[in-house]
């Protein structure tokens, strides 16, 4: 198979053999991709070797089947994101995160999109923690585990803002009875996430809390970025 001119962003790269890279790339059409980039580690050679970093929008080409295949075209598509200090620490959280827990050849072109959107915003300096769980959310709903936000898992009825809620695993918000429960939220940081509303400053670090837990069910172990951003 023979793909060209594929919007793609670099999440990591590391050698491989004496003279080329292993890269790990989410492209727009074909989802995650592990390419072998041959003989860029060479003195000599062709491939634009600083394209082959996160965070610089690039279009790719590659030859070949299977979980790897081999890279045969990359030229940048803009100019990278310009990230330095937490912001740059919450771009290596997302390449960290989506590599941990994407699949191979899963497509999701609006996941590379909410990518791409999420790495402007941090560009442009918007809110950090609130920037990284509206992708998280719509991370997750592309992955198929979306989260139920508004309505009580239990009784069906919509969150009450004043209440407190647990959030049970594949059930929704049930109400908050005590520390067994696990994370604590009000359900209105709960409708602020559900309605794309940055809630209030106070409530951001439970909404923190409770996606980590969400996403530790769906990769092993923890990310190591997690301990970076604390």
């Amino acid at each position: 198979m023979r793909i060209e001119q594929q919007p793609a962003f670099v999440l990591h790269a590391r050698a491989y053999r004496e003279t080329s890279l292993l890269l790990e790339c989410l492209t727009r059409d074909h989802g995650r991709v592990g390419l072998i980039a041959r003989g860029v580690r060479r003195e000599r050679t062709r491939t634009p070797r600083a394209l082959l970093q996160p965070l610089i929008p690039v279009r790719v080409g590659w030859n070949g089947r299977g979980e790897l295949a081999t890279l045969t075209q990359v030229e940048a598509a803009a100019s990278g994101f310009d990230l330095d200090g937490d912001a740059l620490l919450c771009a290596l959280y997302l390449n960290e995160l989506v590599l941990r827990i994407t699949p191979r050849q899963d497509p999701h072109p609006q996941l590379f999109a909410d990518y791409a959107e999420t790495l402007a915003r941090l560009a442009y300096g918007e809110a950090q923690a609130w920037t990284l769980r509206r992708f998280e959310r719509d991370l997750l709903a592309h992955l198929g585990y979306a989260l139920v936000l508004d309505v009580d898992g239990d009784a069906g009825a919509p969150l009450d803002p004043e209440r407190d809620y647990a959030y049970r695993h594949e059930h929704g918000p049930a109400p908050w009875r005590d520390a067994r429960d696990g994370v604590r939220l009000r359900g209105a940081a709960l409708l602020a996430l559900a309605r794309d509303e940055m809630p209030a400053a106070e409530h951001l670090s439970s909404l923190r809390r409770l996606m980590r837990a969400v996403i530790a069910t769906h990769i092993d172990g923890e990310l190591r970025s997690w301990s970076m951003l604390a």
